[in-house]
């Protein structure tokens, strides 16, 4: 059965409901351009009732899951003709357009909109009703159908008893030659891909439960704030998780050299974590940013060098961590990617 927080929080049950769009309508009335199809961002804003900076957040974030639905960026003639079509005066260069499909994939991408929340309720409502609807039976219809076979057999040629038996016979095992056969064959396979797919399903609720459990444990910075040096890990890779990170490593101190972590961003890109926790009246220091920038860099290869600590940096050091590319994740950093902000250093 989906959950709220695991549909905001997986793509691929996001995925299995896409087409479920008419529930936008059960709610409140999408703003459609003149072809029917497409919403603008302000369409879209309007809709859920906040800002197109907020949308376009949402796009900066989901760019290719929404795409995958629907999404588009019109430019040149394209655009030209849709302001044509559509009445829009805008000087802009470029325009976005969504689909339904789009739009109901945003509502389930927005965590604090009460319009795209009950666009969620409706969505899971609906899918609760789907699944206890009753199947036909099949059964009783196939025995229906043969018995019509048979008496319009036995009407057409008059047969003794005995000619009537063979008559109904051949025909019951025609029907299950032709028919019924395919069809077992046919649920036995459908009974495997649903096997699969439901194993899947399953392996992802496991994986988001586990990351849900870690981001109940990190909570707020006066959560993080009281945690030892090995507490404060844990929270910090299910933020590397909740940005797309995987797989992510802690490294429980086994000779790490200071890598507390290491992880993959989608793209391949190795990440490696140090993680300080010390009180806020503390300083990570230049001397601290060029220890960590050789572990990283030399003995790590590191693409993306994440420095987390609970306290702020020095002048010093967030000039030197700016000259070595390493990503100085100070306590204000921390207080907003701990809040929701995903990292620069994870953006294309």
């Amino acid at each position: 059965m989906l959950d709220e927080i695991v549909l905001l929080e997986s793509s691929s049950l996001r995925a299995s409901v896409a087409e479920r769009d008419e529930v936008l309508d059960k709610v409140k009335e999408l703003a459609l351009s003149p072809d029917g199809l497409h919403a603008t961002t302000k369409d879209v804003a309007a809709y859920f009732e906040v800002s197109e900076s907020v949308i376009r957040a949402v796009i900066h974030d989901h760019r290719s899951e929404l795409q995958s639905n629907g999404y588009r960026v019109l430019s040149g003639e394209e655009l030209s003709c849709f302001k044509q079509l559509s009445g829009i005066q805008s000087r802009s260069r470029s325009i976005g357009i969504f689909s339904r499909r789009a739009v109901l994939n945003t509502a389930m991408l927005l965590r604090d909109s009460i319009v795209a929340r009950q666009v969620r309720t409706y969505l899971l409502d609906s899918e609760r009703k789907q699944s206890i609807e009753p199947v036909d039976n099949l059964i009783h219809r196939l025995k229906e159908w043969i018995d019509t076979r048979i008496t319009d057999a036995l009407a057409q040629h008059p047969a003794t008893l005995a000619d009537a038996a063979r008559i109904a016979e051949d025909i019951i095992r025609t029907t299950i030659g032709t028919a019924v056969v395919p069809l077992l064959n046919t649920a036995i396979r459908n009974d495997d891909d649903q096997r699969a797919r439901i194993e899947g399903l399953e392996s992802e609720v496991t994986r988001l439960k586990r990351i849900l459990r870690e981001r109940e444990a990190a909570g707020s910075m006066g959560a993080l704030d009281v945690m030892n040096a090995r507490q404060f890990e844990q929270p910090i890779a299910w933020l590397c998780r909740r940005d797309g990170c995987d797989p992510v490593t802690v490294t429980r101190g086994h000779d790490d050299t200071g890598a507390d972590i290491v992880a993959y961003t989608p793209d391949g890109r190795r990440v490696v974590v140090q993680c300080t926790a010390r009180t806020s009246a503390a300083t990570i220091t230049s001397g601290d940013v060029q220890q960590f920038i050789d572990m990283a860099k030399l003995d790590h290869k590191a693409d993306i060098a994440l420095l987390v600590a609970t306290c702020p940096f020095t002048r010093d050091a967030l000039l030197l961590a700016a000259r070595h590319d390493m990503t100085a994740v100070h306590r204000g950093l921390l207080e907003a990617w701990n809040g929701g902000v995903k990292l620069q250093a994870f953006r294309h």
